[in-house]
């Protein structure tokens, strides 16, 4: 069990006990019908990376390479080009093709445009200690230029904290079940983007912490929604049978979380975790055979979620 898995277990408790519904919404399912959703606001996640606390969740299997493939599309490449999106294994932003074979001036548009990873790399390696590295995929004039959705994930904010690097993540909008929730694909793919900016300008990956303004659960997810808190009950009693059987004291143990010596940032533990070999070291040189992962054995089968586009 992961602390992602934990995440998501009371997150999904508070957004179905506190969450509010949606009035009019903008997506809809493929069958025309209003996409409504339960959401809550003013989501928070923290995770030690150097304390193996990567945000992986175990209940379900995570398109993991896909979506560091995202990533390399959005700061390597700088594209918003679908035909070059397939090229790197990414079919997802197919839906949100405006017509043009492109999903407008968003994303890696505008990554390109305003050189956003070279400027921050080049400002970490500079002044490390500046509180300005903001790197913001919200910029007015592109949202005015082309349709097109507007950016989920559209901002990080990056601190030199001695040999570490945080990161924050902030999120206008989140699809809980599927993309934003805790160790779902966009926390993944992000702390990935962390553990590449880091390797490249020489510091250790640090705190990863992901903010979401609003967060949601479509209405035709509340099944999934239950399975998940199922599996999550499930391995939660499986596991403590273990530590009883074991004779394990649970408070005895490490506190640095699963996965990594905290000391030498080697593997030390079972948990899952996302590593960066150690020849990877310039950014935009990376590619998908330098990350390994390692000790993951998601819950099958995979869940299935109707999109709202």
């Amino acid at each position: 069990m992961t602390k992602a898995d934990t995440y998501l277990y009371y997150d999904i408790h508070n957004i179905l006990k506190n969450g509010y519904k949606d009035v009019d919404p903008r997506p809809r399912y493929a069958d025309g019908t209003p996409a409504y959703t339960i959401s809550v606001n003013q989501v928070l996640r923290k995770y030690d990376l150097a304390a193996g606390e990567f945000p992986l969740l175990t209940l379900r299997p995570i398109a993991i390479k896909t979506g560091i493939r995202e990533i390399f599309a959005i700061y390597q490449k700088g594209t918003h080009i679908l035909s070059e999106m397939r090229d790197l294994g990414i079919g997802w932003w197919d839906d949100w093709d405006i017509g043009d074979g492109t999903i407008g001036h968003r994303y890696g548009y505008t990554v390109n445009q305003y050189d956003l990873m070279n400027r921050l790399l080049d400002d970490i390696k500079k002044d490390p200690y500046g509180r300005r590295k903001v790197m913001s995929l919200w910029q007015e004039e592109n949202l005015r230029e082309t349709p097109g959705l507007a950016p989920c994930a559209f901002l990080t904010m990056w601190n030199v904290r001695g040999e570490y690097l945080d990161m924050t993540l902030v999120q206008r909008s989140g699809d809980m079940l599927t993309a934003s929730g805790a160790g779902g694909i966009n926390e993944v793919q992000y702390a990935c983007l962390l553990l590449m900016t880091a390797r490249h300008t020489g510091y250790r990956p640090g705190v990863f912490a992901h903010f979401v303004q609003n967060e949601q659960i479509y209405d035709r997810h509340y099944e999934q929604a239950d399975e998940l808190v199922r599996r999550y009950e499930e391995l939660k009693k499986k596991e403590e049978a273990a530590e009883s059987g074991s004779g394990c004291d649970t408070d005895s143990g490490s506190k640095s979380g699963p996965g990594y010596d905290t000391d030498s940032g080697s593997k030390s533990g079972p948990g899952p975790v996302v590593l960066l070999k150690d020849t990877a070291k310039d950014f935009f040189s990376m590619s998908i055979d330098d990350f390994e992962i390692l000790n993951y054995e998601p819950i099958r089968p995979q869940l299935k979620f109707e999109l709202g586009i």
